[in-house]
């Protein structure tokens, strides 16, 4: 479980933001009455989902974007060499495209709290630190800091929990996170982390560490159907083959002046499948042509979410409304609010979610584009005089929280567009 993350100087981020997924002491009707929206860790209460507004360019993607970065470091900064370039841009203003760039996370695994934390350039890790509390107390588990002159262990300090943690730094160049390094070195400590950013800590519907079409299908077909016929799609069956097809690889020769070009084929499996409609169960449809497009991003979206909800992990979702409807995007919402522990970090347009019947003050959080074009994060938490008999969707688009845009829709500014002047 995510319980809060930091971020400073990454795309249009400056200042440090803070996304806190611990609840605040919320004592009203109405909140807790939305008892099921957090799960308890300790002393403290955790959120299971959060939503993130803004106005278009005001940087929420940017939030997910560098903490997506963030976690790909620790997947594959191992596999740097010394003339990689980091992929992502520090803020472009007011000096701080030469300063460091920081990432915290604070997370459970296993039952034990983590604080993990490294700041680096375009080019360089500089700092890195990994904390734990085994007995409730924070434990060191090492710090590292590369602007340390002399050797590997004047840079770096252990306690007793990785074993031989000097090997690994020796072979951990500034290029490469040590906590990455630990992993690829069968550390124990070091596979623990790489597994939990790895397995439950889900950087989307498909890509990097999320499960297959195939994975999630074999595993979650009871669920889809039932998470299908809740969702109001006339899919009542499905079923799936893996059917053989032949691949054509090329090869060119480089040893005749001709270079003829060889054919050669081979067999690979695909997944085949085939749904049944309520109108008629026993007429089969071709999934891949003649299902809509809809109709297979929300097969494909339901499969990931449902594995995700069942094993209590974390999705990170941008713009989690995209080709669907309001009312889907509130019933993936209400799916991890009605999970045991698994959690949902989204942004989002979607004012019909603003409803605080539906959805805790502590849950919502805004992006807003600052002056100095930096982007800030808060939440509506934040808004002590805001009671909960407001109109959270109405005083959000009046700009109560700023977060929208602010638009001059004139009839004179209008036609000065139209008319071209």
């Amino acid at each position: 479980m995510i319980l809060e993350i930091r971020l400073s100087n990454f795309f249009s981020i400056k200042e440090e933001v803070i996304l806190d997924l611990r609840a605040g002491n919320i004592q009203t009707k109405q909140a807790k009455e939305l008892k099921d929206h957090f799960f308890t860790h300790e002393k403290d209460n955790i959120l299971k989902s959060v939503a993130i507004y803004g106005a278009n360019a005001s940087g929420k993607s940017n939030v997910i974007k560098a903490i997506r970065f963030c976690c790909r470091m620790i997947f594959q900064s191992h596999l740097n060499n010394e003339n990689s370039i980091f992929n992502f841009l520090p803020f472009k203003f007011d000096g701080f495209e030469s300063a460091p760039s920081l990432f915290f996370i604070r997370f459970v695994s296993n039952n034990v709290e983590f604080e993990y934390s490294y700041s680096l350039t375009r080019k360089e890790i500089i700092t890195e630190e990994l904390y734990h509390y085994p007995h409730g107390r924070r434990a060191k588990i090492f710090v590292r800091d590369e602007r340390i002159s002399g050797e590997k262990k004047d840079k770096y300090s252990f306690s007793n929990t990785i074993k031989r943690p000097l090997d690994v730094a020796e072979n951990t160049s500034t290029k490469t996170l040590f906590i990455s390094r630990a992993s690829q070195m069968d550390r124990g400590i070091g596979k623990e982390l790489f597994n939990y950013f790895n397995e439950q800590f889900i950087l989307g519907y498909t890509g990097f560490n999320s499960h297959s079409l195939e994975h999630n299908l074999i595993k979650n077909k009871e669920f889809l159907l039932k998470a299908l016929q809740i969702a109001d799609s006339d899919i009542i069956d499905i079923s799936y083959t893996k059917e053989k097809i032949k691949l054509k690889s090329f090869q060119v020769s480089f040893n005749s002046e001709n270079a003829p070009i060889s054919n050669e084929e081979s067999e690979g499996e695909v997944l085949k499948i085939v749904t049944y409609h309520k109108a008629s169960p026993n007429i089969a449809f071709d999934f891949d042509t003649e299902e809509s497009e809809g109709t297979k991003k929300l097969f494909a979206i339901l499969l990931s979410i449902l594995d995700i909800v069942k094993k209590n992990k974390t999705l990170l979702i941008d713009e989690i409304e995209t080709s669907l409807h309001s009312n889907i995007v509130e019933f993936i919402v209400n799916l991890f609010n009605a999970s045991e522990k698994a959690q949902l970090i989204f942004t989002t347009h979607n004012t019909n979610l603003l409803n605080l019947r539906k959805i805790r003050r502590d849950q919502v959080f805004f992006v807003n584009k600052l002056e100095d074009g930096s982007s800030d994060l808060y939440s509506l938490f934040d808004y002590k005089d805001f009671r909960e008999n407001m109109d959270a969707e109405k005083g959000y688009l009046q700009g109560r929280f700023d977060a929208i845009p602010f638009i001059d829709e004139t009839q004179s500014s209008l036609k000065t567009i139209l008319d071209g002047e």
